[in-house]
């Protein structure tokens, strides 16, 4: 059954790549299905993969090979919430070591382009706190990082 909504991403030619990448990275993950161009199109041949059906998350997503045109941006990125620092590092760690490369405040880029936000639940909680200075805190610990240390986070937020 097709989804009523699907996340369209734009790749130039590696939309299967990417999308096995998530399949093997994070939980709840797959590759669902892949089209094949029932025709010759302005960057592709007939019989080239030019959909990809998957699923990042639980989140249905479909890879368009459309081509080197439109680049992948940070206005659009998948959000992960980290149980620890474990998986946190797990996931950064996949993202980056894979050719991606890091940003601030937990962000980094797949090779891709695509952006990806790894964000400890912790990290979370403690820069919602009703407690304004505690959140403020922790807010200007993560300013200061890359990926995202939970023991410094914590440390900010409970001082």
């Amino acid at each position: 059954m097709i989804p009523k909504n699907t996340i369209c991403l734009w790749y130039d030619g590696d939309a299967l790549d990417a999308a096995t990448f998530y399949a093997e990275t994070f939980p709840d993950s797959s590759v669902d299905a892949i089209h094949h161009a029932p025709g010759d199109y302005p960057d592709g041949q007939q019989g080239d993969v030019l959909t990809v059906d998957f699923t990042v998350m639980g989140i249905p997503c479909m890879g368009l090979n459309g081509g080197p045109t439109f680049k992948h941006s940070e206005a659009f990125s998948f959000q992960v919430a980290t149980d620890d620092q474990q998986e946190t590092d797990r996931l950064w760690n996949a993202i980056v070591g894979n050719g991606g490369q890091e940003s601030e405040c937990g962000w980094c880029k797949d090779k891709w382009g695509l952006s990806w936000q790894i964000t400890p639940r912790v990290l979370i909680d403690a820069w919602t706190d009703p407690d304004r200075a505690a959140a403020k805190r922790a807010f200007d610990a993560m300013m200061t990082m890359r990926k995202i240390d939970i023991a410094t986070i914590e440390a900010a937020w409970r001082k």
